[in-house]
C-alpha cells in the first residue's frame, strides 16, 4: 500500500505531514478506567481475558471514538499480549501491571521465546481489527494498531515488574551484550509479525511504545536499543502505513530517536513541541503533549496548556502535528474535560 493510498485521514495525512482538514486529535490509553461505559463493559475480569474477547475488544477500542469525537481509535490490547500469547509466563495484575513468573535470565530462557504465530497465537486482536475497521468505514477516524518495542518489552521479562530502577536489565545487557542482543532480535521479530498482521486486519497506522527508553542514556540507547527499534520500522515499512514512535522522558534521546526509521515522534510533557522538532528534524511529524495530570484541572488551566501545545506543535504550514497527551490518560481524568480538549483542537485549527 503506497502513503497515497493510505492516507484518506486526517489521522494519517498528519502522519506523512500533508495537508489536513484540522489537527487529528487522540489520546493515548483514552480507552480505560476513565469512562463509565468502558467500566461497565469490562467489570472486574482480567485484562487479558478481555483482550482475548474480540468482540469486547471491539467494543472497548469504539468508546472513546464515540465519547469524544477524537480522529483514531488505538485498537484495545497491551504491548505484553505477544510474550503471554507464546507462554512465556507473563500475566497483568492489577494496579501493578505485567508480570512474569519466570524471568529472564540467561541463553536458556531464549528457547522460551519462538517466534509469534499471529494467526495462530493472537486472532482475537485480528478480529477486534477487523470489527473496529468495519465500523470506522468512511467515517474519516482512523484505526491505529500497536506493539511494544524490544526494550520496553525485554524490562519486563527480565525485571519481572514493573521496575524503577531497570538494574536487571542493565546489568544484562552491558555484562553480557551478545545475549542481550539476541534477546532483542527475537522480540523485535515478534513486534514485527504483530504489527504486520495488525496492519493487515486494518489497522491504518501504528505506535511502537517504547515506554521506558527514558531509563537509559543516549550512549545506552544507540549501542543496546537503537538497532532493535530500527530493525521492526524497517520490517513493517514496506506496507506504507505511517509509523510512531513514543518513549517517556526520552527528551534526551529525540535526536536518535528521530533515525529509527519512524514517521512521527511522540513526545511526553516535558519537552516543548517546538523544541522537540529541532530536535528530531524536519522530515518527522510530532505527536503530543499535553501533561495528562492537568486534565483534572479547571477547564481554564487546561485549556490554555491546549492553545500551549497547539501553537508550539505549528510549523507553519499547518501540518506535521497529532496533538494528543503527553502519556495515557489517567484513570481520575475528566472526561469532559477530554472532551472539551478535543472540541478545542478541531475548532482552533480550522480556523487557519
Amino acid at each position: 500500500m503506497s502513503p497515497e493510498a493510505a492516507a484518506d485521514t486526517d489521522l494519517v495525512r498528519a502522519c506523512f505531514r500533508q495537508p489536513v482538514s484540522r489537527t487529528p486529535v487522540w489520546f493515548m490509553r483514552q480507552a480505560g478506567r476513565s469512562l463509565p461505559e468502558y467500566r461497565a463493559a469490562r467489570g472486574t475480569g482480567s485484562i487479558l481475558a478481555a483482550i482475548a474477547d474480540a468482540p469486547l475488544a471491539a467494543e472497548l477500542t469504539l468508546q472513546p471514538v464515540r465519547r469524544y469525537g477524537v480522529d483514531a481509535a488505538i485498537l484495545f490490547s497491551d504491548i505484553v499480549v505477544p510474550v503471554h500469547a507464546i507462554g512465556f509466563g507473563v500475566d497483568i495484575e492489577p494496579g501493578r501491571g505485567p508480570v512474569v513468573a519466570r524471568p529472564f535470565r540467561s541463553a536458556a530462557d531464549l528457547s522460551r521465546l519462538r517466534p509469534l504465530e499471529p494467526a495462530l497465537d493472537t486472532p482475537y486482536v485480528l478480529d477486534a481489527a477487523r470489527a473496529v475497521r468495519q465500523e470506522l468505514a468512511g467515517s474519516g477516524v482512523a484505526l491505529i494498531g500497536f506493539a511494544g518495542a524490544p526494550f520496553t518489552v525485554a524490562s519486563y521479562l527480565i525485571e519481572g515488574a514493573p521496575s524503577r530502577t531497570f538494574t536487571k536489565v542493565k546489568a544484562l545487557m552491558h555484562g553480557d551484550p551478545a545475549l542481550w542482543g539476541q534477546l532483542m532480535d527475537c522480540l523485535a521479530a515478534m513486534s514485527v509479525a504483530f504489527l504486520r498482521a495488525q496492519i493487515e486486519a486494518g489497522a491504518q497506522a501504528v505506535q511502537l511504545f517504547d515506554s521506558w527508553a527514558g531509563n537509559l542514556s543516549p550512549g545506552e540507547y544507540r549501542r543496546f536499543v537503537l538497532p532493535a527499534t530500527r530493525a521492526v520500522l524497517e520490517g513493517i515499512a514496506d506496507l506504507g502505513v505511517p509509523s510512531i514512535l513514543f518513549g517517556v522522558g526520552t527528551g534526551e534521546l529525540l535526536s536518535l530517536m528521530a533515525t529509527a526509521g519512524a514517521d512521527v515522534i511522540g513526545v511526553d510533557w516535558r519537552v516543548p513541541l517546538d523544541a522537540a522538532r529541532v530536535r528530531v528534524g524536519t522530515d518527522h511529524a510530532v505527536q503530543g503533549n499535553l501533561d495528562p495530570a492537568l486534565c483534572v484541572a479547571p477547564w481554564p488551566v487546561v485549556e490554555a496548556a491546549a492553545r500551549e501545545v497547539m501553537a508550539a506543535g505549528a510549523d507553519g504550514s499547518g501540518t506535521g502535528h497529532i496533538f494528543n497527551l503527553g502519556h495515557g490518560v489517567l484513570p481520575e481524568a475528566d472526561i469532559g474535560i477530554l472532551g472539551a480538549v478535543v472540541d478545542l483542537v478541531h475548532a482552533e485549527s480550522m480556523r487557519g
